[in-house]
This record gives C-alpha cells, structure tokens and sequence, in this order.
C-alpha cells in the first residue's frame, strides 16, 4: 500500500515500442508483459524503472538513423545533380517511358518540382532519368512496391496481439 492506503500496482514492461516529446517529458510507448498490445500506454521517463529496456531501444533508435541515412528514399544532393545532368543530356525530346526504354529500378525520389517524382534506372543503359510517379504507378507497378518495400521500417509486433487487436474493432 502506499501513503494514502492505495495498493500500487506494478506492471512488467515487455518492451518499448515507440518514443515522443510531449510538453518537454520524454514519454515512451510499453507494451506490458502478460497483456495485448491494446493495453500499451504512454508514459514519462520519470515513472519507469526499466533501464536495460531503454537503453537497447534507444541503441535500435540509433541504428534506425543510420540505416536510413545509407538508404534513403529521401531526396539526397546527389539525386538532385543527376536530375539537372539528366535533364541537360536530353537530345531527341523523348522523355521517361515514351523513350521505348524498360524500366530497371527506382534509385530515389524527390518531390522538389512540386510532384512526386521517381529517379528511374532504364535496362540497358546507364542513363537515369526522372519520372512522374503517377506514370511508374500504371506502368511499373512491381518496381513501384519494390522501391516502397525498400522503404518501409517495421514495427515488431506479436501475431497474437494482431489476432486480439482485429477481434476488438
């Protein structure tokens, strides 16, 4: 019991899944031993004693940076000379898909002329060449989930706290 002759329940922390900056306190998302995911809370650094958990989180933050610098799928300055060169190197009009060139691979994309644009790698050549997303979408769809795949940074989660979360809505 404490001060005031409330018990004072303590939960185990499995794990910590996620972390904000709210006000200026340190907050982390905890998924409890012993419980589904829809029981996770937020709470402050303060009220937590789990120190061995933090810390490895807070390392796989770190990784989590510096895997996505060395494989961005932000526009990088080096995205952004090619597009200019590319743009220069352009002699018979032709551009992106009208060119009759198979499309390799998405390298990167920008957003900087205002549209979603993908950076292109065509077989056969070593040329790239900016293209409208809109275009790769209907023209090369598998490219298109291939590049997003390469992207995407999952959150781990337990198969049954999928199956227990989807019962509930």
């Amino acid at each position: 019991m404490d001060s005031e002759g409330e018990d004072v329940i303590e939960y185990t922390v499995e794990r910590i899944e996620d972390k904000r900056i709210r006000n200026g306190i340190i907050e982390y998302y905890l998924k409890y031993a012993g419980y589904s995911r829809r029981h996770n809370t937020w709470e402050p650094l303060e009220n937590l004693n789990c120190s061995n958990l933090i810390a490895a989180f807070e390392e796989s933050l770190k990784n989590k940076k510096e895997s996505k610098k060395r494989h961005s799928c932000i526009p990088s300055d080096e995205a952004k000379i090619k597009e200019e060169t590319v743009q220069n190197e352009r002699t018979n009009g032709k551009v992106g898909f009208d060119r009759g060139l198979e499309p390799l691979k998405i390298l990167d994309a920008t957003d900087s002329s205002g549209e979603l644009m993908f950076l292109m790698k065509w077989s056969g050549t070593d040329e790239e060449e900016l293209v409208p997303a809109k275009e790769a979408n209907i023209i090369c769809p598998q490219i298109v989930i291939k590049f997003y795949e390469q992207c995407i940074t999952w959150c781990p989660c337990d198969a049954e706290d999928v199956g227990e979360e989807s019962d509930s809505e």
